[in-house]
């Protein structure tokens, strides 16, 4: 919800009843769908006071390397917390065997962090030289 005008200025008292076409009618939802608008009358008072519209568009070509970094970035988590438990573990442990192998299994865990780590690098020069470019 809006918040309440104060002042006489603000308010908005008086109506206007206009008739458009089809085809302006479907330009002024498109421009809704796009902006930050809450209506239909919005965007004719924006366009009458000649404001800025604020539009929104998104990129669909950005989506396969956005769901493949939250995918990266949800392994990576687990093997964090894979990595914690092995390391409290090793801290617990008593003889020389136990601490190897605890430290064998961190050190593998740790390979997979540097691949996950070079793809994730791979996918952010792309985006970044997606980007810059235009």
């Amino acid at each position: 919800m809006s918040k309440k005008k104060t002042s006489e200025d603000e308010l908005l008292k008086h109506n206007l009843i206009i008739r458009v076409n089809d085809s302006l009618h479907q330009k002024l939802n498109k421009l809704l769908a796009e902006s930050d608008c809450q209506s239909i009358a919005e965007v004719a008072r924006k366009i009458l006071t000649s404001q800025k519209i604020n539009c929104f568009y998104k990129d669909s070509s950005m989506n396969a390397p956005m769901e493949e970094m939250a995918l990266i970035r949800k392994e990576l988590k687990a093997i964090g917390v894979n990595i914690n438990q092995q390391t409290r573990y090793f801290n617990a442990c008593k003889t020389d065997a136990e601490k190897k192998f605890h430290s064998d299994q961190t050190l593998v865990l740790f390979t997979k962090v540097e691949g996950k780590v070079e793809r994730l690098f791979e996918l952010i020069s792309k985006l970044a030289e997606r980007w810059l470019q235009k």
